[in-house]
Parts: structure tokens; C-alpha cells; sequence
């Protein structure tokens, strides 16, 4: 754990005794591959963390809200777009030689090394488990036409493409028949 990083806070200033509180404001810089494969926080946007210290019996509980800007491709139509994030976070950190220390895992509670605690994996895990797997520009995005590939939202809404019977697709290839709707009902036209 790197002291100087402006994920670490140092606890000295807020003490053991259960109940004290402290409250930190950093602007820090968003660490590379904070997201997933269509949607995730720019490396090096600013992400704002606001966090509330409070020791409590067995070590120091972490309360706070990560906001920022997000950068995505919408899983519809696949245009790119941008968002703002905002995610809760509570974490404890658990005193060295305490109860919580001795009877929990590392990677299930997280421990002060000395006096600092380090705020990277808290903020990692609450952004990348906030984001939805499958992103939208909006709630109500059209996607893509599946004939022309045109974003729907940009198209008429009258927007139709003329598909041949198929089975007369290999008539219409061979003699170069204009594309014309079958009709289903084929008495009716031999009959005019």
C-alpha cells in the first residue's frame, strides 16, 4: 500500500474510540480498466470520493459516494454516449489483532495496514458492480433496422423494406424481376 495514493486515508487523526467520526473530499483520478467491456469510467476522469470515517469496535467503517462520469456503447444501437455515476459504498476495515481480524479472511474484510486504509478496491468493486451489463443510450432506445442496419430512432416510422416471397426469390434473381410485395392472394390478380 502506497501511503502517498490518493485512495489512502490515514486514521491516526480520527482515533480508536468508538463513535469518532471523520469526514474526507478527494478528487482523484479514475485507475485504468475501472468498468467493463462497453461500459466503464474514462482512465484519468476525475471520480470525486466522499467518504465518513467512524471508528467503531472492531476497526473503522468507510461510508461514502463515488461520483464521476461514465463512457459507454449502447448494447442497441451501439452509438457511444456518456452518463453520470453515482454509487454508495460501506466498508469496515478491520483493526490488526482484532476479533473480526482473527475470525474473517482478508479478501472478505479488509484490514488497516498501520494507521492507513485504502480505498481503491472499495470504490473498484462499488463503480464496476454498478454498471449494467448490457448499457443503453436510453430506456427506450429503438436498437438497429435488422434489413438495413440503420439506428430505428433516426429512421421514418413508416420505415419498411419490400421482402419477395422466397419462393419466387430465385425467379426474381434469374430474370431481374423488380422487387414487388407477393401478394398471398394470386386468384384475385389472375382473375383482373
Amino acid at each position: 500500500m502506497n501511503p502517498r495514493s490518493p485512495y489512502v486515508l490515514d486514521t491516526r487523526e480520527l482515533g480508536r474510540r468508538a463513535g469518532l467520526q471523520r469526514q474526507y473530499r478527494r478528487e482523484i483520478s479514475a485507475p485504468a480498466k475501472l468498468g467493463l467491456d462497453m461500459i466503464g469510467v474514462v482512465e484519468g476522469s476525475p471520480l470525486v470520493v466522499d467518504v465518513r470515517l467512524e471508528s467503531v469496535t472492531e476497526g473503522v467503517l468507510a461510508t461514502g459516494t463515488v461520483t464521476g462520469t461514465v463512457a459507454g456503447e449502447c448494447g442497441r444501437c451501439l452509438n457511444g454516449f456518456t452518463e453520470g455515476l453515482e454509487v454508495d459504498f460501506v466498508e469496515l476495515f478491520a483493526y490488526p489483532n482484532s476479533i473480526t481480524e482473527a475470525t474473517t479472511d482478508s479478501d472478505e474484510v479488509p484490514r488497516l495496514v498501520g494507521d492507513h486504509l485504502d480505498l481503491e478496491p472499495v470504490v473498484r468493486d462499488a463503480v464496476v458492480l454498478s454498471l449494467p451489463l448490457t448499457p443503453l443510450c436510453r430506456p427506450d432506445c429503438g436498437g438497429l433496422c435488422p434489413e438495413c442496419g440503420e439506428r430505428l430512432d433516426d429512421l421514418p416510422e413508416d420505415h419498411t423494406h419490400v421482402q419477395l416471397d422466397p419462393r419466387w426469390a430465385a425467379l426474381a434473381e434469374r430474370f431481374g424481376v423488380a422487387d414487388e410485395p407477393a401478394s398471398s392472394d394470386s386468384s384475385t390478380q389472375s382473375q383482373e
